[in-house]
């Protein structure tokens, strides 16, 4: 009788403790899960700087929700005026080949002495330089090298370019010709062409 209830409260202590020990063994497993979920996910903020045509020198704020998709938009420099750009980039395979489309506007500046700087001999200026801006838009194809933290990457193809020309009537009226002729409005130009890029990203967290 002594030995019957020895045994019963021994299994009686085995199957208390049971459960206890099946709930930290699953305490341990989801911890661990958590754990590897968050090694393996991807920063979604970042910072991003490129440099090209017609875009100039650009930094901007990056967002990647999922590994596939960015988009960012910042400010920058032509060397002539201020602008910005935003746009946004595929990556099916999270790195490596890409696909981007982008907007950029560049304000009116004096764009006479970065001609200067870049023409041999003297360059008196010209008054279609004294406000130079422009829109544009680009199509990029491209490869990018990384992936989780940091990338580096190259983007070329089209770019559309739209912009008014200013000061045309007194250039015509600088050209030495006893001919006059007169502009009654500023033309607009679009021009097409290919375009080139190169960027680093660094996403933080």
């Amino acid at each position: 009788m002594k030995f019957t209830s020895i045994m019963a409260a021994l299994l009686g202590m085995a199957a208390a403790s049971a459960p206890a020990s099946v709930c930290a063994q699953d305490q341990n497993a989801i911890a661990a899960a958590l754990q590897a979920k968050r090694a393996e996910s991807w920063p979604v903020v970042g910072v991003m700087a490129d440099v090209g045509v017609p875009d100039g020198a650009i930094g901007s704020l990056v967002v990647r929700p999922w590994q596939w998709f960015r988009a960012y938009a910042g400010g920058g420099s032509n060397s002539v005026s201020k602008g910005y750009r935003g746009g946004f980039s595929l990556l099916p395979f999270g790195a490596g080949p890409s696909v981007s489309l982008e907007y950029g506007h560049y304000a009116d500046g004096d764009a006479n002495g970065l001609v200067r700087r870049m023409v041999s001999g003297e360059f008196k200026g010209s008054s279609l330089l004294d406000k130079v801006g422009y829109d544009y838009a680009n199509a990029h194809v491209g490869l990018d090298f990384g992936g989780k933290n940091v990338i580096f990457y190259v983007h070329g193809g089209v770019s559309r370019v739209w912009a008014q020309l200013h000061g045309v009537n007194d250039a015509l009226g600088t050209s030495g010709s006893s001919t006059v002729v007169s502009v009654n409005q500023d033309p607009k130009i679009t021009v097409t062409g290919s375009s080139l890029k190169i960027g680093l990203i660094v996403f933080l967290m």
